[in-house]
């Protein structure tokens, strides 16, 4: 570890600007593809640094790129801006209070993740010309994670072609490396047209596009009975067709997330709903289109890569927690269920402790299990790149991902020692490559030995266009 502590230190000498840097992204939360403002503060923070700066990433305004150093091994670290609709809530309040009714709210702390892996990329920079070592860095500021998979369009048009490694990371309630496990996923949308009437007076003339939509969600519904316990599927009505009770709906969108542990159950669920699409259809007498928004793989490990984070994590310690951090958090889990507290410790095998806000322990490598998980576009660039992610905690045991709860806890001291915990983490790992050829080899041995067994056809296919308007619904 002599090596990381020299990129350890570069990362606490830069820290507090990066503190900064999350917290003015906090203050503008964006949705996924509009986060114009948020892309132009890391666009600004990579050229305040020195990087080699490329905008509109694969067609995608909000993505951009930064480079440093020449030639050896690159190394991709990702960070994530976009934030959540409905989830505004003022910082530090352990009462629900949105700051903005119906506004935007960090709810999964990407306001923190964006800037964490942007100051891991910075040190790691700075660390290459230092000690005069060959290789690159490359900061991916990645839009769209929550459900517009900006990383897969990134892979279909080739950014990740010449990484080497990719690093990255996720707020939580504790600090590890967890098993890598996601679910696989599409987002379809299903836009049902009909015919419009006098709901009283010719109703008969009418053919309703809502009752399709009603009718496709009744059908999906009955399929979950019948479908892998790990699979999910859920649903957003985008356009119920206007506001007029007494008018029949000519047209109405569903949007379907349809999610599998692997991208062929996947394949084969979707292939389920499209048909359940069509039955509602017919029995409705209309007509539906159908539309892919996006998609992402599930994630695939390498053993490799989370050992040394393990290590580097362990060598660390936690993010050093005081008093007054538990204190705060304590405040926010007298907010919360006992379930969610339990929950939080179950979704990585580990023991409930009483009386604990804040973890600063590392659980073991390869805790978690396959329930209670999301879905992820660092899926689909495992499946291109040798890729690892560790989690620090950085809010409360128990706090619900996509909660308001999460959102106040976004600018506390707490989220900041987390942030510093994962630029470490990943500066580390980066350093440990860049000085030992072994661990980068085998890293890419594994990689080529899953892909040699296991064929990857990105989910997004060539005829799918970045959906840079899903937001405006």
């Amino acid at each position: 570890m002599s090596n990381s502590k020299d990129v350890w230190r570069r990362v606490d000498d830069k820290a507090p600007a990066y503190f900064g840097l999350s917290d003015r992204i906090w203050h503008m939360p964006e949705l996924n593809y509009q986060e114009v403002r948020s892309a132009a503060e890391h666009r600004a923070m990579l050229e305040s640094e020195g990087f080699r700066v490329t905008t509109g990433v694969a067609g995608i305004p909000t993505a951009v790129i930064g480079e440093a150093g020449e030639g050896g091994p690159v190394i991709a670290i990702m960070g994530e801006f976009d934030a959540l609709p409905g989830l505004s809530q003022e910082a530090g309040n352990a009462t629900e209070t949105p700051v903005e009714k119906g506004g935007n709210g960090h709810g999964c702390g990407h306001n923190m993740l964006g800037s964490a892996s942007l100051l891991a990329a910075a040190a790691v920079k700075d660390y290459l010309a230092a000690n005069g070592l060959k290789g690159r860095v490359r900061y991916y500021g990645c839009p769209a994670e929550e459900g517009g998979s900006a990383k897969g369009f990134m892979v279909r048009a080739g950014a990740f072609d010449d990484v080497d490694i990719a690093l990255c990371w996720h707020p939580a309630s504790f600090n590890g490396v967890n098993r890598a496990f996601s679910l696989a996923c599409v987002e379809i949308e299903f836009t049902f047209s009909g015919r419009a009437s006098h709901a009283a007076a010719a109703p008969h003339l009418g053919r309703s596009a809502l009752d399709a939509v009603e009718l496709m969600h009744i059908g999906v519904n009955y399929m979950r009975e019948h479908m892998p316990s790990t699979a999910r599927v859920h649903y957003a009505i985008i356009n119920a067709g206007g506001i007029a009770p007494n008018v029949v709906q000519a047209t109405a969108t569903t949007r379907q997330l349809i999610r599998a542990a692997t991208l062929s159950e996947m394949w084969e669920l979707v292939a389920r709903v499209k048909k359940i699409a069509e039955g509602a259809a017919l029995m409705s007498e209309t007509t539906v289109a159908i539309k892919q928004l996006s998609g992402d793989a599930n994630l695939v490990g390498n053993r490799p890569l989370e050992e040394a984070m393990q290590a580097n994590l362990l060598a660390l310690g936690g993010p050093g927690f005081d008093a007054a951090d538990h204190a705060f958090a304590a405040k926010f889990q007298e907010t919360l269920s006992p379930q969610d507290i339990a929950a939080a410790y179950g979704r990585f095998d580990l023991k409930p402790k009483e009386s604990e806000a804040l973890s600063d322990e590392i659980y073991p490598l390869g805790a978690g299990n396959d329930t209670s998980v999301g879905s992820t576009d660092v899926g689909t660039v495992s499946w291109v790149v040798p890729t690892v992610q560790c989690r620090t905690a950085c809010y409360a045991i128990g706090t619900p991902g996509h909660s308001w709860q999460l959102v106040a806890q976004g600018l506390a001291p707490a989220a900041h020692k987390g942030l510093a915990l994962a630029a470490k983490a990943m500066a580390g790992v980066a350093s440990d490559v860049l000085n030992d050829p072994a661990l980068l080899k085998a890293a890419k041995d594994e990689f080529a030995a899953f892909r040699a067994k296991n064929p990857f056809a990105n989910p997004i296919t060539d005829d799918v266009e970045p959906p840079l308007d899903m937001a405006a619904h």
